[in-house]
């Protein structure tokens, strides 16, 4: 009986996932469930999941495992996410840290300070692997589905064969599934011996091996030690709408702060993308990225006072600064623990020099995920167990005095910000941007496409973007603070030519991009309708499907 349930099982799992990916585009609609991220074949992992009968949370670690083979280059598998999830059951939203931290060994730190972190990558910016961690623990929080099942689409891919290291990967993956499969109790207590195995395991001591031969500093205490952390989200009203960001872990909060700015603006009657629309958002979202860069940090070793960052007393100082005839070229961090528009002594800055995927996924029972799985190459890679890793500490730095400065088990302040959009208490949209320090530059222009002028996903990332270069580089790990350019605006060709005038006479310092701004994707579900909209800027490759298509 047991062996025709699991070939009932198999023959179900086979014509979901050979769904054609050619049939796939940058854009859906229609109802069930629906998904966006980058390549097609990570798309059709998490379909297959839904259609199977899972729910969101088990969908997006198939899109997350089949993205580290697939998009690897953007992500790997011993690299790291930030997750949110609004869980149906809880009525409640939270973000996940699939970030791994520095290395907990003290005498390691005084190195970084004397050899700096490897800005280029390397052993030594290898931070604990997180995204592992965090599949198994979004299974186990809020999923349904045994590691076993949501894996199957990845190991269908890697025994097709393509790299080095399929074999050696896809052998990995399966000593996790004998674990599962072994271990006594229920589903979730499963999980937990497969994911035991990774960390603290004969998996955790290869991998420490591995790092020792290449002159790492984890150690086995990093892995055992290592936790998916569980958090509330960061929120603000904007018009009727509840934007929630991660914590200043990652530079999510700032958009928060941008948004808050731009409440004192009549954003609509400037008329999209106009020059008085792209100024107001562009300082904007300079005076946001000063304080993210002033303070943001890793809040379990540094004090972010996001409370005054977000209250109406900083925002309405802040509002102040921005002058609609001229473009500021200055880097302008506030003071909102004394309510100074301006700090004292801002810090001194000079001239300075990622790889990253996207997924959101929804179901039809309400649950809303939205992730940005990334690590940064060149990998690093265990080829006993085909585990690449990337470089995250890259984004910490040696600066003194820096909020972000490394320290023993400290998580890096990353560009990595997914977001999820809720209206009357519901989630309407999920928002994961790639591209650095673009990501939320890039969420705030599809954000306000939808919010302010009514745009659909499949118009809202498609439509032309811009961005500023007005701050610190997150992936210089010196001890010298470097903004890329000050004043610096890039916006996409299509934008009209008085327009770019107009902006120049300004003062900012424009230039011009062809291709795609951050590479978007943004699934939206119209309550009225009860239709899903999903859709990824084609420029960038992004790919979306529902599960059941209307036209």
């Amino acid at each position: 009986m047991k062996y025709l349930i699991y070939l009932l099982g198999l023959l179900i799992f086979t014509k979901c996932f050979s769904f054609a990916d050619s049939k796939l585009t940058y854009h859906a609609e229609g109802k069930g469930g629906a998904i966006a991220a980058e390549d097609p074949r990570a798309v059709s992992a998490g379909m297959t999941i839904l259609r199977l009968g899972g729910n969101a949370a088990d969908s997006s670690v198939a899109v997350m495992l089949a993205a580290s083979v697939v998009d690897y280059g953007m992500f790997s598998i011993g690299s790291e996410v930030p997750f949110m999830i609004f869980d149906s059951a809880s009525g409640k939203v939270k973000t996940l840290s699939g970030l791994g931290s520095a290395p907990l060994d003290k005498e390691s730190i005084p190195k970084y300070f004397k050899e700096g972190i490897p800005a280029g990558g390397g052993m030594r910016a290898v931070p604990v692997p997180g995204a592992v961690h965090l599949f198994f623990t979004v299974l186990i929080e809020y999923g349904t589905m045994s590691f076993s099942e949501v894996a199957a689409p990845t190991l269908k891919i890697l025994d097709q064969g393509g790299e080095d290291w399929y074999d050696e990967l896809a052998i990995t993956i399966r000593k996790l599934i004998a674990t599962e499969s072994k271990a006594n109790g229920n589903r979730k207590e499963k999980l937990k011996a497969a994911r035991d195995r990774f960390y603290k395991g004969d998996i955790a001591e290869q991998l420490v091996n591995y790092y020792k031969e290449n002159g790492g500093y984890l150690t086995l205490q990093d892995l055992k030690e290592h936790q998916t952390l569980i958090e509330d989200p960061v929120s603000v009203n904007y018009k009727g709408y509840t934007i929630l960001k991660c914590g200043p872990w990652t530079q999510g909060p700032y958009l928060c702060q941008t948004l808050r700015i731009l409440e004192g603006f009549n954003l609509k009657a400037m008329g999209h993308l106009s020059g008085n629309y792209i100024h107001a958002l562009t300082e904007s979202l300079k005076l946001g990225l000063a304080d993210r860069d002033y303070y943001y940090g890793d809040p379990r070793f540094t004090k972010v006072p996001m409370d005054e960052l977000l209250s109406d007393e900083y925002t309405k100082i802040r509002q102040g600064l921005v002058n609609m005839e001229s473009a500021s070229l200055k880097v302008r961090p506030g003071d909102p623990i004394n309510m100074k528009a301006l700090v004292d002594k801002p810090s001194k800055y000079r001239p300075g020099p990622g790889g990253t995927t996207t997924c959101v996924v929804a179901d039809k029972w309400g649950n809303f995920v939205a992730a940005t799985p990334s690590g940064n190459p060149p990998y690093n890679i265990c080829e006993t167990l085909g585990i690449a890793h990337g470089n995250r500490l890259r984004s910490l730095n040696t600066a003194k005095g820096h909020p972000n400065r490394i320290e023993p088990g400290k998580r890096p302040r990353i560009t990595l910000t997914p977001t999820l959009v809720m209206k009357e208490g519901m989630p309407i949209m999920g928002i994961s941007v790639a591209g650095g320090d673009l990501q939320d530059q890039t969420t705030l222009n599809c954000l306000l496409n939808f919010i302010e002028f009514g745009m659909k996903p499949q118009k809202a990332v498609t439509a032309s973007r811009f961005s500023t270069r007005h701050h610190e580089n997150s992936f210089d790990p010196t001890a010298l603070r470097t903004v890329g350019v000050l004043g610096g605006l890039t916006l996409n060709t299509e934008i009209k030519e008085n327009v770019v005038k107009d902006l120049l006479n300004r003062g900012h310092k424009v230039s011009k991009a062809s291709g795609a701004i951050a590479a978007p994707v943004m699934v939206f579900y119209e309550k009225e309708t009860d239709l899903f909209y999903a859709a990824g800027d084609p420029k960038a490759n992004r790919h979306a499907a529902v599960i059941e298509s209307v036209k």
